[in-house]
C-alpha cells in the first residue's frame, strides 16, 4: 500500500461549508473560450491551451546567449563561460496582456504545465454531476469513481479491473460524488524525463522537482529531499515576495481609484461646461435671432417710409402736372382758336393762373432713394446680455459734403508728422456716424510729382478719418482727399512744408548778468552790454530790450522757432550762456 501523502501547504483537504470548489474563471482558456486542455503556464502568469499557443503567430527575436545552447542546470553552474553571441529567439505574445514570451527550446510544449488549472478543470467538471469527465485508462466510459493512491479516474469496468489486479487490490476508491467538496483532486504529475514515475522529491541545487529515476541518473549526488519536506521554506520565500507585492497591488488599486475619480469628475466637468456651452450657444442663437427680427422689422418700417415718401411726391407730381397740361391745352386753344376780343377777355385769369404754376416749386428728383445697406461688422450693443453685431443703414456719404479739419491743414514740418481729420457727412450734411469708407489720400510734392509722400488713414468707426503723413523735404505739396473718388470739400489743397523746426539752444532770461551769474565773458543776441567790461546785457543798461528774451536769437516769445544762424564766436558765447 503506498504511503499517504500530507496535505501540501495546508490545502488539499475539505474547502470550509459554504465554499465553492474549483473557480471557473480560471478552467477556461482565454482565447478558445472552452475548458482548459494542456495548459500552459507563461511568464506572464496567465493560462492557456497548448493548442491555442501553437496556433498564435510567433515572431524572432534576438537574444543574447553563450556558444552552447545547454541550458541544462549543470551546464549553467559548472560549465566555463564562453562569448556571448546574438542568437536568434523565437517568441510570442501573451493574447491577455500581448507580453512577449521567449519560447523555450523546445517550443510551446516546452512551457510550464500548470496543474493547478488542470485540477480546477476538473473540479468545475465535477459540479456538473460527472459530465465530461472520461475514464483515465480507457478514454471511453464515464468516470464512476477515482483511485485515491493513483490519483486516477475510473469507469465502472476499469474499476473493478483495478480491484482485481494484485498490486492494485488494496488502492482506496471513492465515489466521484463525494469528491465534490475536496479542493485538490488532479491527477499525480509525472516525471518528464519518466513518464512511468511521479515526481515527489525536489532537488535543491537544480531548483525543480525530480523522480526516483532521475535521483540514480542526471541528478546522483545532488541534495534533494521530499517535496513535502521543502514546500514550507519555499513557500515562505514565496510569501515573502507575496507581502513585498501585496502593498504595490493596493497602491496601484488606489491610484486607479483616483484615476477613477478624476476621469468621473472630468466626465462630470466637460458635461457641465458642454451645458454652460449649450447655454451660452443658444442664448447667443435666441440673442441673433431676436435681432435678426430687429433688423428685419426696422428694414420694413424703412420701406414704408421710403415707399410712401415716394408716394406723396408721385401724388404731388401727377396733380401738378394735370394742372400744368390743364393750363396749356386750355391756353394753347384760347391762341389758336379764340378771337382777338376772347383773348383779350380771359387773358387775365389765363395769365394768373398760369403765372401761379410757375411758381410752384417741385424736385425733378426722386425725394428718397434706393439706398440701404447693410454693415455686418458694425456693434449693435446688447441685445439679451450678448454683444450683437450688423447694422442697416440708410445714409449715403456724399463727397460734396465732406470737410476737412486739423490745425496741420495748411502747414507742415519736414520729417515731421502732419495730420488732418476728414469727417464724412451725408447729402443733409450730417455725420455719418460709422466707419467703413473708401477714403483715398495722395500728398504729392509740387516739383516731385512721381515721389509721392506715404500717408496713413485710420477709420475712427465713427464717420471721421484720421490722415497722417511725414514729408521728407521742405517745400509746396499738393494734398488729395477723395471719397467715392470724388474730391471732397477743399479738395485739393497746398501744404507749405518749411524746414524742422530748429530749438533754442540758449536760455530765456530777464539778462546775461543775471543768468551768467555775473560773468564778463557771457553775451547775449540782444548786443546789450555793461560797464566794467561785461560782454552781456543787464537791466536798465545800454541795449537790453526791456524785457525777456533768448540769448541765442533776442526773441521774446518763448515758445517760439529760434532764428539764430551766426557764426562761431557767437555760438561758444551762446554755448556759454547755456552751460551757465
Amino acid at each position: 500500500m503506498a504511503e499517504k501523502r500530507k496535505p501540501l501547504l495546508g490545502f488539499v483537504g475539505k474547502l470550509p461549508s459554504g465554499t465553492t470548489p474549483g473557480n471557473s474563471g480560471k478552467t477556461r482558456c482565454p482565447l478558445c473560450m472552452g475548458l482548459f486542455k494542456a495548459p500552459r503556464l507563461l511568464p506572464c502568469l496567465h493560462t492557456v491551451c497548448t493548442t491555442c499557443l501553437e496556433q498564435l503567430e510567433p515572431f524572432s527575436v534576438v537574444d543574447i546567449r553563450g556558444g552552447d545552447s545547454d541550458t541544462s542546470s549543470e551546464g549553467s553552474v559548472f560549465q566555463e563561460l564562453k562569448p556571448r553571441t546574438l542568437q536568434p529567439q523565437i517568441g510570442i505574445l501573451c493574447p491577455v496582456c500581448d507580453a512577449q514570451v521567449d519560447l523555450p527550446m523546445g517550443g510551446v510544449k516546452a512551457l510550464t504545465i500548470d496543474h493547478l488549472a488542470m485540477n480546477d478543470v476538473m473540479l468545475e467538471s465535477l459540479r456538473g454531476e460527472g459530465q465530461g469527465l472520461v475514464c483515465d485508462l480507457c478514454s471511453d466510459r464515464e468516470v464512476e469513481k477515482r483511485c485515491q493512491t493513483c490519483k486516477a479516474n475510473l469507469c465502472h469496468f476499469c474499476c473493478q479491473a483495478h480491484r482485481r489486479q494484485k498490486k492494485t487490490t488494496y488502492h482506496t476508491m471513492v465515489d466521484l460524488k463525494d469528491l465534490k467538496g475536496y479542493s485538490q483532486i488532479g491527477k499525480p504529475i509525472l516525471c518528464p524525463a519518466h513518464p512511468a514515475e511521479e515526481l515527489r522529491l525536489f532537488c535543491e541545487l537544480c531548483d525543480q522537482p525530480v523522480c526516483r529515476e532521475c535521483m540514480v541518473g542526471g541528478h546522483r549526488e545532488h541534495p534533494c529531499d521530499l517535496a513535502s519536506n521543502v514546500v514550507h521554506k519555499h513557500g515562505d520565500s514565496v510569501r515573502e515576495l507575496l507581502k513585498g507585492t501585496q502593498p504595490h497591488v493596493e497602491a496601484l488599486e488606489k491610484a486607479l481609484a483616483q484615476i477613477k475619480g478624476t476621469n468621473r469628475a472630468l466626465q462630470e466637468r466637460v458635461e457641465a461646461v458642454a451645458a454652460d456651452v449649450r447655454g451660452f450657444s443658444e442664448g447667443y442663437i435666441k440673442a441673433i435671432e431676436e435681432h435678426r427680427d430687429k433688423l428685419l422689422k426696422q428694414l420694413e418700417a424703412i420701406r414704408i417710409q421710403k415707399e410712401n415718401s415716394l408716394q406723396l411726391q408721385k401724388a404731388q407730381l401727377e396733380q401738378l402736372l394735370a394742372d400744368m397740361r390743364t393750363g396749356v391745352e386750355f391756353t394753347e386753344h384760347l391762341l389758336t382758336s379764340g378771337s382777338d376780343l376772347e383773348i383779350l377777355i380771359t387773358k387775365g385769369v389765363v395769365m394768373e393762373r398760369l403765372t401761379k404754376l410757375n411758381k410752384v416749386a417741385y424736385s425733378a428728383r426722386p425725394g428718397v432713394n434706393e439706398k440701404i445697406t447693410f454693415s455686418p461688422k458694425e456693434k449693435a450693443g446688447l441685445c439679451r446680455g450678448y454683444e450683437v453685431y450688423g447694422a442697416i443703414n440708410t445714409k449715403e456719404v456724399d463727397p460734396a459734403k465732406c470737410v476737412l479739419q486739423g490745425e496741420d491743414l495748411h502747414r507742415a514740418r519736414e520729417k515731421q508728422t502732419a495730420s488732418f481729420t476728414v469727417v464724412c457727412k451725408d447729402a443733409a450734411g450730417e455725420s455719418m456716424g460709422r466707419g467703413g469708407e473708401n477714403i483715398q489720400v495722395a500728398v504729392v510734392p509740387k516739383d516731385k510729382k512721381d515721389s509721392p509722400v506715404k500717408t496713413m488713414v485710420h477709420d475712427n468707426k465713427d464717420g471721421t478719418y484720421y490722415v497722417s503723413y511725414s514729408p521728407k523735404e521742405p517745400g509746396i505739396y499738393t494734398v488729395f482727399v477723395c471719397v467715392k473718388e470724388q474730391h471732397v470739400q477743399g479738395s485739393p489743397f497746398t501744404v507749405t512744408v518749411r524746414k524742422r523746426h530748429r530749438s533754442h539752444p540758449g536760455v530765456f532770461h530777464c539778462c546775461t548778468f543775471c543768468s551768467s551769474g555775473g560773468q564778463k565773458t557771457a553775451r547775449c543776441a540782444c548786443g546789450g552790454t555793461m560797464p566794467g567790461g561785461y560782454l552781456g546785457c543787464g537791466h536798465g543798461h545800454k541795449g537790453h530790450p526791456g524785457r525777456p528774451h533768448w540769448s541765442c536769437c533776442g526773441k521774446f516769445t518763448e515758445k517760439s522757432e529760434c532764428a539764430w544762424a551766426g557764426g562761431q564766436s557767437a555760438a561758444r558765447s551762446v554755448l556759454r550762456t547755456v552751460a551757465l
